[in-house]
Protein backbone atom coordinates (compact mmCIF):
# COMPACT_ATOMS: atom_id res chain seq x y z
CA UNK A 1 0.00 0.00 0.00
CA UNK A 2 1.19 3.11 -0.89
CA UNK A 3 1.32 6.28 1.82
CA UNK A 4 -0.77 9.32 1.85
CA UNK A 5 1.57 12.10 1.19
CA UNK A 6 0.38 15.77 1.85
CA UNK A 7 2.88 18.81 1.22
CA UNK A 8 2.56 22.03 2.74
CA UNK A 9 5.29 23.92 0.12
CA UNK A 10 5.69 27.39 -1.40
CA UNK A 11 6.55 25.88 -4.25
CA UNK A 12 7.52 22.34 -5.93
CA UNK A 13 10.11 20.72 -4.58
CA UNK A 14 13.31 20.49 -6.87
CA UNK A 15 13.29 17.07 -8.87
CA UNK A 16 15.98 14.73 -6.58
CA UNK A 17 13.78 15.65 -3.34
CA UNK A 18 10.54 15.28 -5.19
CA UNK A 19 12.00 11.38 -6.06
CA UNK A 20 13.04 10.88 -2.75
CA UNK A 21 9.48 11.59 -1.44
CA UNK A 22 8.13 8.83 -3.91
CA UNK A 23 10.40 6.47 -3.53
CA UNK A 24 9.67 6.90 0.45
CA UNK A 25 6.06 6.49 -0.22
CA UNK A 26 6.53 3.10 -1.05
CA UNK A 27 8.50 1.89 1.47
CA UNK A 28 6.25 -0.68 3.70
CA UNK A 29 4.58 0.15 7.10
CA UNK A 30 5.07 4.07 6.17
CA UNK A 31 1.27 5.16 6.26
CA UNK A 32 1.57 9.12 6.00
CA UNK A 33 4.14 11.30 5.35
CA UNK A 34 3.78 15.21 5.65
CA UNK A 35 6.11 17.33 3.95
CA UNK A 36 6.90 20.98 5.63
CA UNK A 37 7.82 23.90 3.48
CA UNK A 38 11.58 24.23 4.08
CA UNK A 39 11.66 21.00 2.99
CA UNK A 40 15.94 20.10 1.15
CA UNK A 41 17.52 16.74 0.34
CA UNK A 42 19.43 14.97 2.64
CA UNK A 43 20.74 11.54 3.34
CA UNK A 44 17.98 8.76 3.83
CA UNK A 45 14.96 11.12 4.55
CA UNK A 46 14.64 14.80 3.33
CA UNK A 47 15.40 17.23 6.07
CA UNK A 48 12.13 18.84 6.48
CA UNK A 49 9.82 15.41 6.44
CA UNK A 50 7.49 13.70 8.58
CA UNK A 51 7.03 10.13 8.27
CA UNK A 52 4.43 8.13 10.59
CA UNK A 53 4.81 4.72 10.50
CA UNK A 54 2.65 2.04 12.03
CA UNK A 55 5.16 -0.94 13.88
CA UNK A 56 8.56 0.39 12.61
CA UNK A 57 10.86 3.01 13.83
CA UNK A 58 13.09 4.29 11.03
CA UNK A 59 16.24 6.14 12.51
CA UNK A 60 17.08 7.77 9.28
CA UNK A 61 13.58 9.55 9.53
CA UNK A 62 15.23 10.71 12.65
CA UNK A 63 18.89 11.83 11.50
CA UNK A 64 21.87 11.58 13.46
CA UNK A 65 21.53 15.15 15.47
CA UNK A 66 18.99 13.46 17.78
CA UNK A 67 17.38 15.94 19.60
CA UNK A 68 18.60 18.87 17.27
CA UNK A 69 16.12 22.14 18.83
CA UNK A 70 15.47 25.25 19.57
CA UNK A 71 15.48 27.37 22.86
CA UNK A 72 14.60 31.09 23.66
CA UNK A 73 14.49 33.19 26.46
CA UNK A 74 13.43 37.03 26.62
CA UNK A 75 16.27 39.61 28.52
CA UNK A 76 14.87 42.07 30.77
CA UNK A 77 16.42 45.00 29.01
CA UNK A 78 15.29 46.74 25.84
CA UNK A 79 17.18 46.23 22.47
CA UNK A 80 18.61 49.15 22.07
CA UNK A 81 21.65 47.96 24.35
CA UNK A 82 22.75 46.23 21.32
CA UNK A 83 23.29 49.74 19.50
CA UNK A 84 26.55 50.62 20.62
CA UNK A 85 29.31 48.93 18.78
CA UNK A 86 31.31 48.66 21.51
CA UNK A 87 28.73 46.84 23.50
CA UNK A 88 27.62 44.15 20.78
CA UNK A 89 32.03 43.75 20.25
CA UNK A 90 32.41 42.78 24.06
CA UNK A 91 29.22 40.53 23.82
CA UNK A 92 30.70 38.57 20.94
CA UNK A 93 33.97 38.16 22.32
CA UNK A 94 32.09 37.09 25.70
CA UNK A 95 30.40 34.50 23.73
CA UNK A 96 32.99 33.43 21.88
CA UNK A 97 35.00 32.92 25.55
CA UNK A 98 32.05 31.64 27.10
CA UNK A 99 30.47 29.13 24.39
CA UNK A 100 32.79 26.89 22.15
CA UNK A 101 31.61 25.57 19.01
CA UNK A 102 34.07 21.44 20.57
CA UNK A 103 36.22 20.92 22.98
CA UNK A 104 39.44 18.51 22.15
CA UNK A 105 39.88 15.90 24.76
CA UNK A 106 43.17 16.72 26.16
CA UNK A 107 42.76 19.85 25.99
CA UNK A 108 41.08 20.90 28.67
CA UNK A 109 40.02 20.03 32.32
CA UNK A 110 37.30 17.37 32.71
CA UNK A 111 33.78 17.89 32.12
CA UNK A 112 31.32 15.28 33.73
CA UNK A 113 27.79 15.34 32.45
CA UNK A 114 25.45 15.99 35.13
CA UNK A 115 24.00 13.62 37.77
CA UNK A 116 20.77 12.86 36.39
CA UNK A 117 22.09 12.46 32.65
CA UNK A 118 25.18 10.07 34.24
CA UNK A 119 22.88 8.26 36.29
CA UNK A 120 21.03 6.60 32.52
CA UNK A 121 23.48 4.22 31.19
CA UNK A 122 23.02 3.64 26.94
CA UNK A 123 21.84 0.60 25.54
CA UNK A 124 25.10 -0.76 24.49
CA UNK A 125 28.99 -0.86 26.14
CA UNK A 126 30.59 0.78 22.78
CA UNK A 127 27.26 3.81 23.63
CA UNK A 128 28.27 4.06 27.10
CA UNK A 129 32.38 3.96 25.81
CA UNK A 130 31.31 7.32 23.84
CA UNK A 131 28.91 8.69 26.61
CA UNK A 132 31.86 8.32 28.88
CA UNK A 133 34.23 9.85 26.20
CA UNK A 134 32.47 12.62 25.07
CA UNK A 135 29.18 13.92 26.16
CA UNK A 136 30.13 15.31 28.99
CA UNK A 137 33.06 17.37 27.32
CA UNK A 138 30.89 18.69 24.64
CA UNK A 139 27.73 19.81 26.82
CA UNK A 140 27.20 23.50 26.36
CA UNK A 141 29.27 23.34 22.58
CA UNK A 142 27.62 24.88 20.14
CA UNK A 143 28.68 22.66 16.96
CA UNK A 144 29.35 23.81 13.58
CA UNK A 145 27.21 24.21 10.53
CA UNK A 146 23.96 25.87 11.24
CA UNK A 147 23.85 25.42 14.85
CA UNK A 148 24.05 29.52 16.12
CA UNK A 149 23.31 31.80 18.91
CA UNK A 150 21.35 35.23 18.46
CA UNK A 151 19.94 37.93 20.00
CA UNK A 152 16.89 39.68 18.83
CA UNK A 153 14.52 42.28 18.91
CA UNK A 154 10.28 42.05 19.00
CA UNK A 155 8.02 44.44 17.70
CA UNK A 156 7.87 45.58 21.36
CA UNK A 157 12.00 46.00 21.15
CA UNK A 158 12.58 43.59 23.88
CA UNK A 159 15.91 42.31 24.01
CA UNK A 160 15.59 37.82 23.17
CA UNK A 161 17.56 35.33 23.05
CA UNK A 162 17.64 32.38 20.64
CA UNK A 163 19.90 29.20 20.66
CA UNK A 164 19.73 26.82 17.67
CA UNK A 165 22.25 23.04 18.76
CA UNK A 166 21.65 19.51 19.17
CA UNK A 167 23.27 16.56 20.35
CA UNK A 168 26.29 16.62 19.61
CA UNK A 169 28.70 13.42 18.36
CA UNK A 170 26.73 11.42 20.82
CA UNK A 171 23.38 11.87 18.42
CA UNK A 172 25.19 10.23 15.64
CA UNK A 173 26.96 7.88 17.44
CA UNK A 174 23.15 6.67 18.75
CA UNK A 175 21.63 6.61 15.02
CA UNK A 176 24.76 4.77 13.50
CA UNK A 177 24.54 2.17 16.26
CA UNK A 178 20.70 1.30 15.34
CA UNK A 179 20.33 1.62 12.06
CA UNK A 180 23.45 -0.79 11.64
CA UNK A 181 21.13 -3.55 14.11
CA UNK A 182 18.01 -2.63 12.03
CA UNK A 183 16.68 -4.61 9.08
CA UNK A 184 16.26 -3.24 5.00
CA UNK A 185 13.19 -2.28 4.83
CA UNK A 186 13.58 -0.14 1.09
CA UNK A 187 14.49 2.67 -0.60
CA UNK A 188 17.85 2.29 1.36
CA UNK A 189 16.35 2.68 4.47
CA UNK A 190 16.56 0.30 7.21
CA UNK A 191 13.59 -0.43 10.40
CA UNK A 192 13.46 -1.55 13.95
CA UNK A 193 9.98 -2.91 15.25
CA UNK A 194 9.06 -0.82 18.01
CA UNK A 195 7.84 -3.40 20.29
CA UNK A 196 10.95 -5.43 20.12
CA UNK A 197 14.09 -5.43 22.16
CA UNK A 198 16.23 -3.45 19.63
CA UNK A 199 13.54 -0.99 19.19
CA UNK A 200 12.84 -0.16 22.79
CA UNK A 201 16.45 0.14 23.06
CA UNK A 202 16.39 3.04 20.35
CA UNK A 203 13.32 4.62 21.91
CA UNK A 204 15.37 4.62 25.29
CA UNK A 205 19.00 6.06 24.26
CA UNK A 206 16.80 8.31 22.02
CA UNK A 207 15.38 10.03 24.43
CA UNK A 208 18.76 10.34 26.42
CA UNK A 209 19.97 12.47 23.78
CA UNK A 210 16.55 14.77 23.61
CA UNK A 211 17.48 14.92 27.52
CA UNK A 212 21.03 15.66 26.51
CA UNK A 213 20.22 18.68 23.90
CA UNK A 214 17.64 20.35 25.71
CA UNK A 215 20.76 20.31 28.95
CA UNK A 216 23.55 21.35 26.69
CA UNK A 217 20.97 24.59 25.36
CA UNK A 218 19.98 25.20 29.02
CA UNK A 219 23.78 25.49 29.85
CA UNK A 220 24.70 27.73 26.53
CA UNK A 221 21.79 29.84 27.94
CA UNK A 222 22.65 30.23 31.12
CA UNK A 223 26.67 31.04 30.45
CA UNK A 224 25.36 33.69 27.72
CA UNK A 225 23.31 34.75 30.59
CA UNK A 226 26.60 36.03 32.44
CA UNK A 227 28.14 37.38 29.15
CA UNK A 228 25.04 39.73 29.01
CA UNK A 229 25.71 40.30 32.82
CA UNK A 230 29.01 41.61 32.64
CA UNK A 231 28.49 43.15 29.88
CA UNK A 232 25.04 45.07 29.61
CA UNK A 233 23.76 44.88 33.13
CA UNK A 234 21.19 42.42 31.61
CA UNK A 235 19.32 39.36 33.02
CA UNK A 236 16.90 36.63 31.19
CA UNK A 237 13.89 35.97 32.33
CA UNK A 238 13.17 31.90 32.91
CA UNK A 239 9.17 32.68 32.89
CA UNK A 240 9.82 33.21 29.77
CA UNK A 241 11.57 30.30 28.54
CA UNK A 242 9.99 28.05 25.04
CA UNK A 243 11.84 25.19 23.88
CA UNK A 244 11.66 22.50 21.21
CA UNK A 245 13.19 19.69 19.60
CA UNK A 246 13.13 19.08 16.01
CA UNK A 247 14.53 15.53 15.08
CA UNK A 248 12.68 12.82 17.47
CA UNK A 249 10.05 9.89 16.99
CA UNK A 250 6.86 9.72 19.33
CA UNK A 251 3.99 7.57 19.43
CA UNK A 252 1.21 9.85 18.69
CA UNK A 253 -2.78 9.32 18.53
CA UNK A 254 -3.88 10.51 14.59
CA UNK A 255 -7.68 10.03 14.31
CA UNK A 256 -8.06 6.67 15.40
CA UNK A 257 -4.67 4.91 14.61
CA UNK A 258 -1.76 5.25 16.41
CA UNK A 259 1.17 6.07 14.60
CA UNK A 260 4.83 6.52 15.31
CA UNK A 261 5.74 9.96 14.19
CA UNK A 262 9.42 10.56 13.02
CA UNK A 263 10.24 14.47 12.52
CA UNK A 264 13.17 14.70 11.05
CA UNK A 265 13.74 19.02 10.45
CA UNK A 266 10.42 19.29 11.53
CA UNK A 267 8.48 21.01 15.05
CA UNK A 268 5.46 19.30 16.79
CA UNK A 269 2.67 21.66 16.50
CA UNK A 270 -0.32 20.04 18.22
CA UNK A 271 -3.61 22.61 19.28
CA UNK A 272 -1.61 25.86 20.70
CA UNK A 273 1.66 23.86 21.52
CA UNK A 274 4.90 26.66 21.47
CA UNK A 275 7.23 26.22 18.71
CA UNK A 276 10.46 28.39 17.34
CA UNK A 277 10.80 28.54 13.56
CA UNK A 278 14.15 30.64 13.11
CA UNK A 279 15.05 32.70 9.70
CA UNK A 280 18.85 32.61 8.08
CA UNK A 281 21.25 34.41 9.49
CA UNK A 282 19.90 37.92 8.11
CA UNK A 283 16.32 37.40 8.58
CA UNK A 284 13.40 37.30 10.82
CA UNK A 285 12.67 34.34 13.27
CA UNK A 286 9.15 33.28 14.52
CA UNK A 287 7.56 32.22 18.11
CA UNK A 288 4.84 29.97 16.81
CA UNK A 289 1.68 27.92 18.38
CA UNK A 290 0.59 24.84 16.29
CA UNK A 291 -2.67 24.54 15.25
CA UNK A 292 -3.17 20.53 15.10
CA UNK A 293 -3.60 20.23 11.47
CA UNK A 294 -4.31 16.47 10.98
CA UNK A 295 -2.89 16.44 7.64
CA UNK A 296 -0.02 18.28 8.45
CA UNK A 297 0.68 15.27 11.21
CA UNK A 298 0.50 17.82 13.94
CA UNK A 299 3.99 19.43 12.47
CA UNK A 300 5.40 22.74 11.29
CA UNK A 301 8.52 23.47 9.61
CA UNK A 302 12.10 23.41 11.85
CA UNK A 303 13.49 27.09 9.97
CA UNK A 304 13.99 28.56 6.77
CA UNK A 305 15.17 25.36 4.78
CA UNK A 306 18.24 25.31 2.54
CA UNK A 307 18.01 26.77 -1.20
CA UNK A 308 21.48 25.96 -1.77
CA UNK A 309 23.37 23.19 -0.81
CA UNK A 310 26.64 24.44 1.03
CA UNK A 311 29.15 22.93 -1.97
CA UNK A 312 26.60 25.33 -3.92
CA UNK A 313 26.67 28.14 -1.70
CA UNK A 314 30.56 28.01 -1.14
CA UNK A 315 31.02 28.22 -5.12
CA UNK A 316 28.46 30.90 -5.69
CA UNK A 317 28.72 33.13 -2.37
CA UNK A 318 31.73 35.59 -1.38
CA UNK A 319 32.74 36.82 1.93
CA UNK A 320 31.69 40.30 1.05
CA UNK A 321 28.21 38.63 0.06
CA UNK A 322 28.38 37.56 3.49
CA UNK A 323 28.71 41.13 5.22
CA UNK A 324 26.43 42.31 2.40
CA UNK A 325 23.71 40.44 3.54
CA UNK A 326 24.46 40.44 6.48
CA UNK A 327 23.75 44.81 6.92
CA UNK A 328 22.83 45.66 10.06
CA UNK A 329 23.44 42.33 12.19
CA UNK A 330 26.38 42.44 14.20
CA UNK A 331 28.93 39.38 13.49
CA UNK A 332 32.56 38.65 13.19
CA UNK A 333 33.08 39.93 10.25
CA UNK A 334 37.01 37.53 10.18
CA UNK A 335 34.49 34.98 10.00
CA UNK A 336 32.52 35.53 6.73
CA UNK A 337 34.73 33.22 4.44
CA UNK A 338 34.01 30.62 6.75
CA UNK A 339 30.60 31.53 6.84
CA UNK A 340 29.71 31.86 2.98
CA UNK A 341 27.34 28.56 3.17
CA UNK A 342 25.50 30.02 5.94
CA UNK A 343 24.24 33.52 3.98
CA UNK A 344 21.01 34.22 4.12
CA UNK A 345 21.29 33.56 0.34
CA UNK A 346 22.25 29.98 1.38
CA UNK A 347 18.41 29.93 2.76
CA UNK A 348 14.86 30.22 1.76
CA UNK A 349 12.66 33.22 2.07
CA UNK A 350 11.69 32.72 5.61
CA UNK A 351 8.19 35.06 4.62
CA UNK A 352 7.89 32.18 1.93
CA UNK A 353 7.83 29.32 4.35
CA UNK A 354 5.40 30.68 7.24
CA UNK A 355 2.92 31.58 4.34
CA UNK A 356 3.09 28.19 3.66
CA UNK A 357 2.51 26.66 6.80
CA UNK A 358 -0.27 28.78 7.91
CA UNK A 359 -2.68 25.83 8.43
CA UNK A 360 -0.21 24.44 10.58
CA UNK A 361 0.94 27.56 12.99
CA UNK A 362 -0.09 30.81 14.03
CA UNK A 363 2.57 33.63 15.15
CA UNK A 364 2.74 34.84 18.40
CA UNK A 365 6.29 36.97 18.44
CA UNK A 366 7.99 37.99 14.86
CA UNK A 367 11.97 38.60 15.85
CA UNK A 368 14.46 40.87 14.28
CA UNK A 369 18.31 39.76 14.51
CA UNK A 370 20.73 41.90 15.81
CA UNK A 371 23.70 40.25 16.86
CA UNK A 372 24.59 36.57 15.35
CA UNK A 373 27.00 33.99 17.21
CA UNK A 374 28.08 30.75 14.98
Amino acid sequence: MTATLTRFVAEPPPGDVADALERLRHVGDVARIAVMPDVHLAEGVCVGTVVATRTLLLPAAVGGDIGCGMAAVACDVEAAVLADARTAAAVLVGLQRAIPALRYPGAVADHPLPPALAARPLSSPSLQSEQRRTAGLQLGTLGRGNHFLELQADDEDRLWLMVHSGSRGIGTAIRDHHDALAEPIGAGLRGLVADSPAGEAYLHDMQWALDYAEASRAHMVARAAEVFNRCFKGHVRTDTWISCHHNFVRREQHGDEWLWVHRKGAVSARADEPGIVPGSMGAPSYHTRGRGEVAGLCSSAHGAGRALSRGEARRQIRAGDVVAQMGGVWFDHRAADALRDEAPAAYKDIGAVMRAQRELTRVVRRLRPLLSFK
